[in-house]
């Protein structure tokens, strides 16, 4: 680690134990006792950090206003310029776990490791403590559609460069791939798996593509065609869930009482309305343009949802709840 780091690693090494000696600074730092002298003489004549050496204790502290009971109280002293706190860093921290939880196949988690390498020795942690601190948090992803990692960064490239793609996708309801050209314009990462929302120029109109049916990838040496992002989001984002389109509609539904204690907390869409019954029940209305995610997730609630209308996804519903019955008959 450069220097930099070795004082503010200093810092935060005493003031979490509360004192270091000698010994243990030069076994977390792995420096020579010349170099940690002079950071030591630095951190105090320069950065005015007021470190003291207690005889009694062995250990190096911070020099602070006793409390009641005679106790030290330690120092608010803090380098200057742009540093994290340990609570910011242990932000971060999370942060990069869930990184790594939503990322499959590693690619962000790969670039953002110089980051986290500086973190770990910003907070003063030992190798083997890091370890262990990375386990306290876990980012469970269930179902979740790996994306291979040469089309992610490819993708991500082409994205930021803001250069166009020749893609091979396989479109699912078709089960038949074709070549598409395409001016990327947003990532998305939804449900455990990761979306392009682009300009499609063979359909001459903005489309989105799930990452994980992309068969191959190419770079175009062609200028990606800017469309505002407002009119992404106007024309992507109005459905449910993933799926996209202008031509709404509304669904009311009716979750019973029991379901309503956490349907109530949670945002279904962003333009949702609720409304509580008298009898703890719960009604939503919310937009949509394809009734094939909503469905889905009508069938997970099971019988304590019901759909008031439209009539057509009340009939969808009831017929798939129907052919799951006939299974166990």
């Amino acid at each position: 680690m450069n220097r930099t780091e070795r004082f503010y690693r200093i810092e935060l090494l005493i003031k979490a134990r509360g004192g270091c000696s000698f010994e243990t600074l030069l076994a977390e730092l792995e420096v020579s006792p010349a170099t940690l002298k002079r950071d030591l003489q630095y951190l105090r004549d320069r950065m005015d950090a007021p470190i003291v050496y207690d005889r009694f204790d062995n250990a190096y502290k911070f020099d602070g206003a006793r409390d009641g009971a005679g106790a030290t109280t330690g120092s608010a002293h803090e380098l200057p310029g742009v540093w994290f706190s340990e609570s910011e860093i242990h932000a971060l921290l999370t942060m990069h776990q869930l990184i790594e939880g939503l990322d499959a196949g590693g690619v962000l988690g790969r670039h953002l490791q110089p980051l986290l390498d500086k973190l770990h020795g910003m907070l003063g942690a030992s190798e083997g403590e890091s370890r262990e601190l990375m386990k306290r948090v876990k980012i469970a992803s269930p179902a979740r559609r790996a994306v291979p990692s040469r089309w992610f960064e490819l993708v991500g490239s082409a994205l930021l460069k803001r250069q166009r793609l020749d893609l091979l996708y396989f479109t699912r309801t078709r089960r038949a791939e074709s070549r598409r050209e395409v001016s990327p314009q947003r990532l998305i990462h939804y449900r455990n798996t990761w979306y392009l929302d682009a300009w499609c120029h063979a359909s001459d109109g903005l489309r989105r593509f799930a990452l994980d049916a992309v068969r191959g990838a190419k770079v175009l040496d062609v200028r990606a065609k800017e469309v505002a992002m407002k009119t992404v989001q106007a024309e992507l984002d109005g459905g449910y869930g993933i799926f996209s389109g202008k031509a709404l509609q509304w669904a009311t539904l009716q979750f019973d009482a029991e379901a309503a204690q956490w349907v109530a907390q949670e945002e279904w869409h962003p333009d949702q309305q609720l409304t509580a019954q008298a009898d703890g029940s719960l009604q939503m209305r919310l937009p949509y343009a394809d009734a094939t995610e909503l469905a889905m997730d009508l069938l997970r609630h099971g019988p304590q949802v019901k759909v008031l209308a439209p009539a057509g996804l009340a009939r969808r519903v009831a017929e798939a709840h129907a052919a799951a019955a006939a299974l166990y008959a």
